[in-house]
């Protein structure tokens, strides 16, 4: 799948609790039909233990797997930088909480962002410290998500996928807003 601009699309993978809400808020403030440079969402699990591949729902909701619950994003990033989705993975979770987001708690909520190449791994980064500085410094709060290099994905079933579109009524974390 070729970009607008005829550019292979970028992958952005990002961690914020529970999937659905990740995958719902930037869908809602970049949806795909407006070209606002998200071309396709999945939601599925990485980072986990190599001993633990092509795992499932029940599997990482066990916390045995240590995958996290994951928002997998393919955009174009002539028309939305790598840079701006960081930001705007951070406005939408609270990333001060150590595996956790509001009721959900475990290594699969966690905050992490898994960076694809060199280049969106010093973004990351920059992202994160002036993120740091701006918003959570002056309240005395630190920024505990991770960092971490992209492993396999893998998607998770397909009644996850774009489910609160389809459920408008179904369960949605709380801290899953805009924060700034």
């Amino acid at each position: 799948m070729s970009s607008a601009a005829g550019t292979t699309p970028e992958i952005a993978t990002f961690a914020a609790g529970c999937f659905w809400g990740v995958e719902h808020i930037f869908l809602k403030h970049y949806p795909p039909s407006e070209n606002k440079g998200i071309l396709k969402t999945a939601v599925g699990y990485t980072g986990g233990k190599a001993s633990a591949a092509n795992p499932g729902y029940r599997d990482v909701c066990s916390g045995e797997t240590d995958h996290a619950e994951a928002l997998r994003i393919e955009f174009d990033s002539s028309i939305v930088s790598y840079a701006e989705l960081v930001e705007f993975f951070y406005r939408t979770h609270d990333p001060t909480t150590l595996d956790r987001q509001g009721n959900d708690r475990g290594t699969q909520y966690r905050s992490a962002i898994f960076t694809h190449s060199p280049e969106q791994l010093e973004v990351a980064k920059k992202a994160t410290s002036e993120v740091q500085d701006k918003h959570f410094t002056p309240r005395g709060e630190k920024i505990v998500t991770q960092i971490v290099e992209a492993g396999p994905w893998y998607d998770a079933e397909q009644y996850h996928q774009l489910y609160l579109f389809k459920n408008p009524n179904g369960y949605q974390c709380a801290t899953h807003r805009l924060h700034w």
